[in-house]
């Protein structure tokens, strides 16, 4: 057994360790709310978008002629991994570098490049796969002007031919505790097939200014940017989701291993004490005989 000394010294390493891990807790439960609320308000308005879109795009007759919707034999494939900058988040970043990889794997024989978004997507990834782009600093001013920057750059990606297809692999948020990889075209775009019965008599009745092939066009390029950056936005929330949820298990972890640690050392003293009395006694005993 230990001594009693040794014991001490590790129970306060582990309060001081529970400490810290109870405070990322608490900040990652306040700044949760925060990215929670943002997504929570932006998904109806993209969904929105979207739907509006495809059944737009698919009302057009033929066509619609949309430089982001053209369909190319998949040469060259770019992946789009969004991570985080920070650690301690249990598999939040894992499960996208996981994913990532496995999603690569399946275009055999085709030009795959990655772009990283977070810091510890790039260590990873950069060690067996070509990192092109890496956007660490996006997060230190997420906004809607720097995000679009980075979905322009895509665009043009795909528009000059460079890569026949682009897709975004995050963490998308259900709840604090749950978080789902999700896999995502980016581009070409996907429209949907027009229903004669519903989405076609949906819009039959509107009258559009300026035409429906003008609207799609202003559209597509707002849906794109408006897509990446909820995928952005889904991740964030997400990683202090898995933050919190991590450091509450590792918090419950460290009382459990305090307690027992508290045990033991209560053990080893009252051990201790027993010795010193049985020391005595026989020291009285030998002067009495």
């Amino acid at each position: 057994m230990a001594n009693l000394k040794e014991i001490r010294s590790r129970i306060t390493s582990v309060s001081s360790t529970m400490q810290i891990t109870s405070a990322m807790k608490m900040v990652s439960a306040a700044k949760l709310k925060k990215a929670q609320d943002a997504i929570t308000a932006m998904r109806p308005y993209a969904d929105k978008l979207t739907e509006l879109l495809q059944t737009l795009s698919a009302s057009l007759e033929g066509d619609s002629g949309s430089k982001y919707a053209v369909q190319r034999e998949v040469k060259n494939v770019l992946i789009v991994a969004i991570t985080s900058n920070r650690g301690l988040a249990g598999a939040f970043n894992s499960n996208v570098v996981k994913e990532s990889k496995a999603l690569a794997y399946t275009y055999t024989g085709k030009n795959v490049d990655i772009i990283t978004v977070g810091k510890k997507g790039n260590d990873i990834l950069k060690k067996t796969h070509k990192i092109i782009d890496n956007n660490n600093d996006i997060f230190d001013d997420l906004t809607y002007e720097n995000v679009s920057e980075i979905a322009e750059n895509l665009m043009e990606m795909f528009t000059a031919g460079k890569y026949d297809q682009i897709i975004l692999v995050y963490n998308r948020f259900k709840n604090a505790a749950t978080q789902i990889v999700a896999k995502e075209q980016f581009l070409p775009i996907l429209m949907s097939e027009a229903k004669e019965d519903t989405d076609s008599a949906k819009y039959k009745d509107y009258i559009f200014e300026p035409s429906k092939e003008e609207i799609v066009e202003q559209l597509i390029p707002k849906s794109l940017k408006t897509q990446f950056f909820t995928a952005i936005r889904d991740s964030v929330a997400s990683e202090h989701g898995a933050r919190m949820t991590a450091m509450h298990k590792a918090t419950d972890n460290a009382t459990e291993l305090r307690d027992a640690l508290k045990l033991s050392y209560n053990k080893a003293r009252q051990a201790a004490i027993t010795n010193e009395i049985l020391e005595i006694v026989g020291g009285a005993e030998a002067l009495n005989n």
